[in-house]
């Protein structure tokens, strides 16, 4: 499909985006498409779930965590030490147990490759995640290094979706609230008092450094597939034929591109925080 390919592309030359903080944007915080549906597995009855959580002791990793934040935090750091990062390399296919089959023969994989066995082994204890890529504003017309990939996770604890990146280990925390994609750029923009945090508790300055010199140009357009399971493609459900959809930024641009000749043609586009952050069911 061709949005694997635009997948396949996104992490490239990783550390090349400048730090341009204090550019807000704005979305739609009152409208909502009820039409859009979005769909998670059954981690009961999924097989290739089961698989996951039982081959890499998943349920053992987590049984001494006290809530979900512990929980979450164990998974991001198991994902994040299967393999160190390289920004060149891509699975034979882009599901979990591939990549992991793969990392056991020596292979090193790039964000996409985080941000999808995260999700995976998330689902497999049975929260409901999703892999989030995101754009730069300037994704229609750079040559390379518009994209990142990460996770968001729906948080029970909270009630809310919460931003994981499996690259970098951490997640982004305000007032103890761990922060989703779209809060995070917000958090960034308007210089807020947020924290980045592991496994242990908070980041060291020098991580933290990293990480902001990195993430925030790329929070500008988010987008996520209706269907989060691991089905066959004639199973995958669509929106007007479309696999996935976009959050952009009121005023914004709805890209058609990706890094000058690869279309996005995949796309349903909206505004609105409600259509993109919609309550799991």
């Amino acid at each position: 499909m061709k949005q694997n390919l635009i997948i396949v592309l996104l992490c490239f030359n990783v550390f090349t985006k400048s730090f341009a903080q204090n550019t807000s944007v704005r979305h739609d915080t009152i409208g909502e498409n009820m039409g859009l549906v979005f769909k998670h597995p059954d981690t009961l009855n999924n097989s290739y779930l089961r698989q996951i959580r039982t081959e890499y002791a998943l349920s053992k990793l987590i049984e001494n965590k006290s809530d979900d934040l512990q929980k979450v935090l164990a998974v991001l750091n198991w994902t994040h030490n299967q393999w160190k990062h390289n920004g060149s390399n891509e699975p034979s296919k882009y599901d979990a147990l591939t990549i992991l089959k793969e990392v056991k023969e020596g292979k090193k994989f790039r964000c996409v490759e985080y941000g999808i066995v995260s999700t995976a082994a998330l689902q497999s204890i049975n929260y409901k995640a999703r892999v989030v890529s995101l754009m730069t504003k300037e994704v229609e017309t750079t040559k390379s290094s518009a994209g990142h990939v990460l996770t968001e996770v729906w948080m029970p604890q909270f009630n809310k979706w919460v931003l994981l990146d499996g690259q970098f280990n951490l997640i982004p925390v305000l007032d103890s609230i761990p922060l989703s994609a779209v809060e995070f750029q917000q958090a960034l923009a308007e210089n807020k008092s947020y924290t980045l945090i592991d496994i242990n508790g908070e980041v060291s300055k020098k991580r933290r450094k990293n990480y902001l010199s990195f993430i925030f140009d790329y929070l500008y357009y988010l987008n996520i597939s209706f269907d989060n399971r691991n089905v066959p493609s004639k199973e995958i459900i669509t929106y007007q034929g479309k696999s996935r959809l976009m959050l952009v930024p009121l005023g914004a641009k709805n890209p058609t591109v990706f890094q000058i000749k690869y279309p996005l043609d995949y796309l349903i586009y909206t505004n609105s925080l409600k259509d993109f952050y919609q309550i799991p069911k």
